[in-house]
């Protein structure tokens, strides 16, 4: 059962009378739309928990999860739908994941490259989406390939004329089908788990509460729901915590 969402709480998550969520557009399978009318999972998991609250509630939309980020630790949102890094939870709170995705490499069709082992060899540069799960997760783990940052990591990818390019599946495996010149390399470098969060500073009854809220939507099919009427796999619903 949800903890009831008291005066204290609402004064914690919401200090300014409104629930203020930064929503992540770059990532489409979590937001779609356009910043005046967005929508997707994680708007409809800020309204629920504003909902919740009794209180209104503001998306700050960016078009990448570092802004998203910078909007939490600055203190202009309390409330994000980032993946789970350890980079970030010094500055937030995360609960158990809603819904989780995988990190995939795209690369010319004719690459040698054949599995993501092979990726991570000398020579190699990789095109990542700056401040990404993705971007986060392969600096601190490649051994031998090296991370090229930019806007979007498989347009670096193109434009640089790198040997790969990183990026979330569903998006990876659109943008395989209309380039014919490049392929997918099968399997994943790394789970993303996408994850609601704020500010390692609210209570611990606050951090309580949003988990307790998410667990029920992800159990009551309101997370699947979600997904399906934004075009998404229910598959990439997280397991119960």
């Amino acid at each position: 059962m949800t903890i009831p969402a008291g005066p204290a709480l609402i004064a914690d998550l919401a200090p300014t009378g409104t629930l203020r969520a930064s929503v992540n557009l770059g990532n489409p399978v979590l937001a779609q739309g356009t910043p005046e009318a967005p929508s997707g999972i994680t708007v409809d998991l800020a309204r629920e928990i504003g909902a919740r609250l009794g209180v209104p509630v503001e998306l700050l939309c960016f078009d990448a999860a570092r802004k998203s980020f910078e909007a939490m630790a600055d203190g202009r949102a309390d409330l994000c739908f980032l993946a789970v890094d350890p980079a970030r939870e010094k500055e937030v709170a995360f609960i158990a994941p809603y819904v989780v995705i995988e990190g995939v490499y795209a690369v010319p069709r004719d690459s040698a490259l054949t599995s993501v082992e092979d990726v991570d060899a000398p020579g190699v540069r990789i095109g990542v989406k700056q401040g990404s799960a993705y971007d986060l997760f392969l600096s601190r783990s490649l051994a031998h390939a090296t991370v090229v940052r930019g806007e979007e990591g498989v347009d670096t990818f193109r434009a640089e004329g790198l040997e790969a390019g990183a990026g979330i599946r569903q998006p990876m495996t659109a943008y395989v089908r209309e380039n014919p010149d490049v392929r997918l390399i099968e399997g994943r470098f790394m789970e993303i788990r996408q994850a609601v969060g704020t500010t390692v500073t609210r209570a611990p009854e606050t951090v309580a509460f949003l988990r307790a809220v998410v667990e029920e939507l992800k159990a009551n099919g309101f997370v699947a729901d979600s997904l399906r009427r934004a075009g998404q796999e229910t598959s990439l619903l997280a397991p119960p915590a």
